[in-house]
């Protein structure tokens, strides 16, 4: 009778242990990198909780103009082949509520890292051109486009250990996009969602 009863009071203390590391890593991972399973399409998009945000100061259109532009990666799970994606929430302090005007020069970005550039190619403006229903980022104001381009862990990598980062737009008015501050836990949150991503 003493067996058993050492033998279930051994499984409790077992039970609570990995109760504790699962915790322990949800804590760890989930402050910094949300995850959600998409209710119409069922992909896993997994994103960071911190994007990156970017400006340009446009003092000569107004005393307080700016342009913004929030930046952050994506990982798209569709049933176990994996996409990855740059979501940018594109708005500025001028703007009136139709949201047209943020797009122009979007529909190709230079992604600045070290000074390396890497050109990337709009895949949509809306949560279906990564297969979503819904959008992962809140957008920064009602009237911000978003806007979404597909690129490889190598230049997610390249972007979350630049000491210098800068986004430029592109067409006749191409504009250029610095970082706004030290943004050390967007940083962190980029680092997070490389460690966790599949390759």
């Amino acid at each position: 009778m003493t067996k058993p009863k050492l033998t279930s009071e051994l499984c409790k203390v077992l039970s609570t242990a990995v109760a504790f590391l699962l915790l322990a890593s949800c804590s760890s991972s989930g402050s910094l990198l949300p995850s959600k399973l998409d209710p119409l399409t069922a992909v896993t998009i997994t994103y960071s909780k911190a994007p990156l945000v970017f400006y340009r100061n446009e003092s000569g259109r107004a005393a307080h103009a700016r342009d913004y532009v929030h930046l952050g990666p994506l990982e798209v799970n569709r049933s176990g082949t994996y996409s990855y994606y740059l979501w940018l929430g594109i708005w500025n302090t001028m703007q009136d509520a139709r949201g047209d005007e943020p797009r122009d020069g979007f529909d190709a970005i230079v992604v600045f890292a070290d000074g390396e550039p890497l050109p990337l190619e709009i895949a949509g403006w809306t949560p279906a051109a990564i297969g979503a229903s819904e959008h992962a980022y809140m957008k920064p104001v009602a009237s911000a486009a978003d806007a979404y381009y597909a690129v490889t862990v190598d230049q997610l990598r390249m972007i979350a250990e630049a000491t210098d980062l800068r986004v430029q737009s592109t067409g006749p008015q191409g504009k250029s996009y610095e970082p706004w501050d030290s943004q050390a836990s967007a940083k962190a949150s980029l680092t997070a969602f490389l460690s966790a991503s599949v390759y």
